[in-house]
């Protein structure tokens, strides 16, 4: 009996350990390297380097979320956002929009909450640049766009105008935002803001692409008596451009298979048997727009005219997808960061190196929620068993007596 009493409490320690050792290695995040480049051709890790994390649909719920919501799914996004901030040491954050589940539907003081709620999560990342781009569940679908209640959203994300666009350059890397949502809809004051951002750009581009022609066109006039102004119009190839970020994606001209690059076809199909089996999730599809909806065929040609893009990277379906463009532009997709969305969230890092072309992105798998509750429920069972087995000497002793 003295032996089972003191080795009680030092069974339970254990089990108690080893829960807290797994809720640490169950948060760490899991990358795979999608472009496999050598080393040597990128120089890879140098200190110009800027390694930029990608998070989208966050879905917050602020005051409404619920005792599961706190304690359990809010608590492993924290967790999430920790380990992958002391695993990855990125330089920049991005979220690519709805970082609310119904931030249309809530008054200023439920922003407030939400907004509450991401500064917390923000955590490690608070002293890092970071963006935030709108997506539909934050500002709603055309018909509700409010636009004093979009203006006070935007104030309280560093970076946005009034129209929910930005442009930022860090490392010399240029970066646009646009407000997809209104890119959706007709003649209103934010399409009409967001035009005007994209011509903004557009202009910048032309001139420093004609300022660092006209060297070229002074040096070729020495040896060429005509002049080819063709060529001129030309010079603004694709991917010249900024870094472009939406909410939603652009408009494929064809359909393009996801999983194309072969080191994530299983996971990727894997995801989507996952995604469709968990599809009454209780906030998959009661956002504004189907998961499907994508920036329409005419303002995407427009942005790809106006910008030429060097890479764009977008958000909403709550997949990754990673493709190319029939331009060559390629878009990544980034996939939804919460188990409000997905049983198996992910994000991604994009690393833009010192070859000013050269952008290598990496997808971040994160654990599935149905997995750290089942190690939940096995821990349970676990310590009440040994609880049990410990005291089921004790219970002899006092029977014998």
């Amino acid at each position: 009996m003295a032996w089972t009493w003191s080795w009680r409490p030092v069974l339970a320690l254990i089990i108690i350990f080893a829960l807290v050792v797994y809720e640490e290695w169950v948060s760490t995040p899991s990358c795979t390297d999608l472009d496999h480049q050598p080393a040597i051709e990128l120089n890879l890790n140098h200190p110009d380097d800027l390694k930029v994390m990608m998070v989208a649909n966050l879905l917050l719920l602020g005051s409404e979320a619920g005792f599961f919501n706190l304690y359990f799914r809010d608590y492993y996004l924290s967790k999430f956002f920790r380990k992958s901030f002391e695993s990855l040491k990125p330089d920049m954050l991005l979220i690519l929009g709805d970082v609310s589940a119904k931030g249309s539907e809530l008054t200023k003081s439920e922003w407030a909450s939400v907004l509450h709620q991401f500064h917390g999560l923000l955590g490690p990342f608070i002293d890092l640049p970071y963006h935030v781009i709108l997506g539909d569940r934050d500002i709603g679908e055309c018909s509700e766009l409010n636009v004093k209640s979009i203006n006070w959203i935007t104030s309280n994300f560093p970076g946005l105008d009034l129209a929910g666009c930005g442009a930022f350059e860090i490392s010399n890397i240029s970066f646009v935002s646009l407000n997809a949502v209104a890119l959706l809809c007709g003649n209103n004051n934010l399409r009409f803001g967001v035009e005007k951002v994209v011509e903004r750009e557009s202009v910048d581009l032309q001139m420093e692409t004609e300022g660092a022609t006209e060297e070229m066109n002074k040096a070729s006039q020495l040896r060429e008596t005509d002049h080819n102004f063709g060529w001129k119009e030309n010079t603004i190839s694709s991917g010249s451009g900024p870094v472009l970020l939406l909410h939603f994606p652009l408009h494929q001209t064809a359909d393009i298979n996801c999983s194309g690059v072969n080191a994530l076809k299983r996971t990727l199909k894997l995801s989507r048997e996952s995604s469709n089996m968990l599809g009454s999730r209780s906030l998959v599809e009661t956002g504004p727009y189907k998961l499907s909806q994508t920036i329409p065929p005419n303002a995407t040609e427009y942005i790809f005219q106006a910008l030429k893009p060097r890479i764009v990277f977008s958000a909403h379906t709550h997949e990754f997808c990673d493709q190319l463009h029939s331009d060559g532009t390629r878009e990544v997709t980034v996939p939804a960061m919460t188990w409000n969305a997905r049983d198996d969230p992910g994000f991604v890092v994009a690393t833009f190196h010192r070859n000013k072309r050269a952008v290598s992105v990496s997808y971040c798998s994160l654990a599935r929620e149905s997995h750290v509750v089942i190690a939940y429920v096995s821990f349970v069972i676990l310590f009440l068993s040994t609880m049990l087995i410990a005291r089921t000497p004790l219970l002899r002793y006092l029977t014998i007596w």
